[in-house]
């Protein structure tokens, strides 16, 4: 059964040895992530699954102690989400390496991954939610998703004017723990507008049905012309 989930954006960024000189910019965004994975924490879970976007082709399984690195970005830093050291483990996809920074030092449960694909249908991320919930007693999710990309002329998607109404509905739907809102996203549209998000909300959209959680929203800002949101369901 879900009894919390949080929810946060995957930009590298929030790491700041990625950052780097400009890493006071996210200083509230880091702060907000940390104080819902407080609240994880606190829910007592003997579960927590990290579900972010990955170029996949589907679901993806991702196991205890599978590392992780910032090589990418130019930064030799090195992560594992949760405790546990796998013969041949893959590599996290950069979402779930933001998570295991987010995680740092957590161990309040067991934590294990779920990369989701960008592309995947939303029936198939809800139905992916009910099977993360009913895998134990008491599950909580780190759900990590950017919101549109083309917030502003300097974004990486440009401006798009759809992108601010979408971003402003996701928001309404985080914070009022709306399943049914995250639910109706359309795949299309998020697709059009850069919306990292879409397919992880909608598997914690699958996960929370029936579990009567409310939703608090901590950060809604769009630094960098992207849209990141900070959110706990408890």
């Amino acid at each position: 059964m879900l009894v919390a989930a949080a929810v946060c954006p995957c930009p590298p960024l929030l790491v700041p040895e990625v950052a780097a000189g400009a890493a006071p910019e996210l200083d509230d965004l880091r702060s907000a992530c940390a104080d819902v994975v407080g609240v994880l924490a606190a829910a007592r879970p003997d579960r927590l699954v990290a579900v972010g976007p990955s170029e996949t082709g589907g679901l993806v399984d991702i196991p205890a102690g599978t590392r992780g690195s910032f090589a990418a970005f130019g930064v030799p830093l090195e992560v594992r989400l949760g405790q546990g050291d796998p013969a041949a483990p893959p590599q996290l996809p950069s979402s779930l390496a933001v998570a295991a920074w987010l995680l740092r030092g957590w161990n309040a449960a067991p934590v294990t991954g779920l990369g989701v694909d960008g592309g995947l249908a939303a029936e198939r991320c809800t139905e992916a939610g009910r099977e993360l919930a009913a895998s134990g007693e008491r599950v909580v999710l780190l759900v990590l998703g950017d919101g549109s990309a083309c917030r502003t002329v300097k974004a990486p998607g440009y401006l798009d004017e759809r992108a601010e109404p979408y971003d402003a509905a996701v928001a309404d739907a985080l914070a009022a723990a709306d399943v049914d809102a995250l639910t109706a996203l359309d795949p299309e549209l998020a697709r059009e507008l850069l919306v990292a998000g879409r397919a992880p909300w909608q598997v914690l959209a699958g996960a929370a049905q029936g579990a009567g959680l409310e939703g608090e929203l901590l950060y809604d800002a769009a630094p960098y012309g992207v849209g990141y949101f900070v959110a706990a369901w408890t």
